[in-house]
């Protein structure tokens, strides 16, 4: 039998502080949900690094494995005392090029570098800003689409109603939970999402961690 709501336990330490609220929520309004909670219930999402890590580590992640991400990824911090705007703007190209990354990853980086030194982004502000300026804000930056700017949004800054429609995994996850494994359009996961609301970031988490138990959270 599934849990009832008195039933689900408190979750990690390191949850966000909406966390056992949402499941509440998900779990009374959502049958997979109900399901899905309960065998993750000792994990939950936590914050990673800082900004410019965060987003630095996306856009060398791009179109590669994760595995070769990873590698590239250790080379070109191995470049630096410290993974900073203004480090990274004093690397050589040859030398980022050498560490494995492309012609365009380098332009994107260094993109990124300038927004951060040069003061374009409202770090201070985004924790009041709305989600849809910091995405306007952040997609502004070379090499940073709307999925990048979610994912920041998620892994980084916590937002709670986040859903990332252009992520492959949450739509093949809503496939299996819901649709029997049928194709998904982006309208019929919309419609799936009106029951997570306010807390669709949790909830796709938690179809995240249904297709891979091993994610980092």
């Amino acid at each position: 039998m599934s849990p009832t709501l008195k039933e689900l336990p408190l979750p990690p330490a390191h949850a966000p502080v909406y966390w056992a609220e949402a499941c509440k929520h998900l779990v009374k309004k959502d049958r997979v949900m109900r399901r899905l909670i309960p065998q993750f219930s000792a994990e939950a999402l936590q914050t990673r690094g800082d900004p410019f890590i965060t987003l630095a580590r996306s856009i060398v992640g791009q179109q590669v494995s994760v595995k070769s991400a990873t590698s590239i990824w250790k080379r070109f911090s191995a470049l630096l005392q410290a993974m900073t705007p203004a480090n990274v703007l004093l690397l050589k190209v040859d030398d980022m090029r050498g560490a494995g990354l492309s012609a365009r990853k380098v332009d994107y980086l260094v993109d990124l570098a300038l927004h951060f030194t040069e003061n374009r982004l409202h770090v201070q502000e985004w924790e009041q800003m709305d989600d849809e300026l910091i995405i306007a804000e952040l997609t502004a930056i070379r090499g940073i689409g709307r999925w990048t700017a979610e994912m920041f949004l998620i892994f980084y800054l916590l937002r709670p109603n986040v859903l990332p429609l252009d992520d492959v995994g949450l739509l093949k996850g809503i496939s299996q939970s819901y649709f029997s494994d049928d194709p998904v359009s982006r309208s019929e996961a919309r419609e799936v999402a009106e029951a997570w609301k306010p807390w669709c970031t949790v909830a796709t988490w938690y179809i995240w961690r249904s297709l891979d138990p091993q994610l980092e959270a």
